[in-house]
C-alpha cells in the first residue's frame, strides 16, 4: 500500500479535484484506492457524495486516536474506491493535539496498523491535504511514502513550490527520512496563454525529473462535477479534464513501477 500525500499549501490549485479524479482513474484500472480526507472543508468527501452524519466515524476520530482507520473507511459509488471522510472538527485538531506526545505521527501509526490488518489490500492511499502547513499536513507528510504536488500554471506557482519543497525537506530531515516528491502535476493549464507555457517550462527546468507530461487543462465540466457529487471522470468521461486525469493515472502507475523496481 503506497501512501501519497496530495499537498500544496496554496489553496485553489486542484488538490481535492486531483484526489477525487486520480483516485477514480486509478480505481478504473482495477487498483484498490482509499482517499483519506484531512481537510476540515471535507470537499473530497462531498465531491463523491459522501456526507458524514453525527454517527459517522471520520478522519478526525482517527487523528485524535478515538477510532482506528478501519472503522472510518466508507465505500463510494465508484467501484474499487473508498474514502475516510473529512469533518469540520478537523479545524480544531491543532489545538487538541498541541503538546501531546507523538502528535506528528498519529496518521502514520494509524495507517501502519490499518495496512497490517485491513481485509482489503489497498494499492494506494491518497491523502487530501488542507491548503496550509499545519499539523494536518505535517501528519500527512509524515505518513506518506511520497508527495504528489498539484501546481497551478500561474505566476506565483514556483514561489509556492519552493516553500512546499522546504517543508518537505524539513519533514524528511526530522520526521520521515524516506519522503520524496513523487511528482508535480500542472493544473488549470490554459494552452491559449503564454503564461501557462512559461510556468510549465520553468517548473520543468527546476524539477526536470518530477513534472508529469500530462497537464490538467482548465475545464468547466471538471468544475461542475462536484456539485453533482460525482468525479468528473464519471460526470463526463469525454471532457478534456477527465481524459487528462485518466492519462495522469496511467503515467503515475508507470512511474510507481519504476520506484518499485528500484
Amino acid at each position: 500500500m503506497r501512501a501519497l500525500a496530495i499537498a500544496n499549501q496554496k489553496g485553489g490549485v486542484g488538490k481535492t479535484t486531483t484526489a477525487i479524479n486520480l483516485g477514480t482513474a486509478l480505481a478504473a484500472t482495477g487498483k484498490h484506492v482509499l482517499i483519506f480526507d484531512t481537510d476540515p472543508q471535507a470537499n473530497a468527501s462531498t465531491g463523491i457524495d459522501v456526507r458524514p452524519d453525527n454517527d459517522t466515524v471520520t478522519s478526525y476520530d482517527v487523528l485524535v486516536g478515538a477510532q482506528p482507520v478501519a472503522k472510518a473507511v466508507l465505500p463510494t459509488k465508484v467501484p474499487n474506491l473508498w474514502i475516510v471522510p473529512g469533518h469540520v472538527n478537523l479545524s480544531g485538531v491543532e489545538m487538541e493535539l498541541m503538546g501531546t506526545q507523538g502528535a506528528q505521527f498519529r496518521l502514520r501509526d494509524a495507517l501502519s496498523a490499518f495496512r497490517a490488518s485491513s481485509e482489503i489490500k489497498f494499492d494506494y492511499v491518497l491523502i487530501d491535504c488542507p491548503p496550509s502547513l499545519n499539523v494536518l499536513t505535517v501528519n500527512a507528510l509524515t505518513a506518506a511514502d511520497a508527495v504528489l504536488v498539484p501546481l497551478q500554471a500561474e505566476y506565483f506557482a514556483l514561489e509556492g513550490l519552493a516553500q512546499l519543497n522546504a517543508t518537505i525537506n524539513a519533514v524528511k530531515q526530522n520526521l520521515n527520512p524516506a519522503l520524496e516528491i513523487q511528482g508535480v502535476v500542472l493544473t488549470m493549464y490554459d494552452k491559449r496563454t503564454a503564461l501557462s507555457d512559461q510556468v510549465a517550462q520553468e517548473v520543468r527546468t527546476h524539477f526536470p525529473d518530477k513534472v508529469y507530461e500530462t497537464v490538467i487543462p482548465r475545464n468547466v465540466r471538471v468544475s461542475e462535477a462536484p456539485s453533482h457529487g460525482l468525479p468528473a471522470i464519471i460526470y463526463d468521461q469525454n471532457a478534456a479534464g477527465s481524459k487528462a486525469y485518466i492519462r495522469l493515472a496511467k503515467e503515475l502507475i508507470e512511474r510507481e513501477r519504476g520506484v518499485q523496481a528500484a
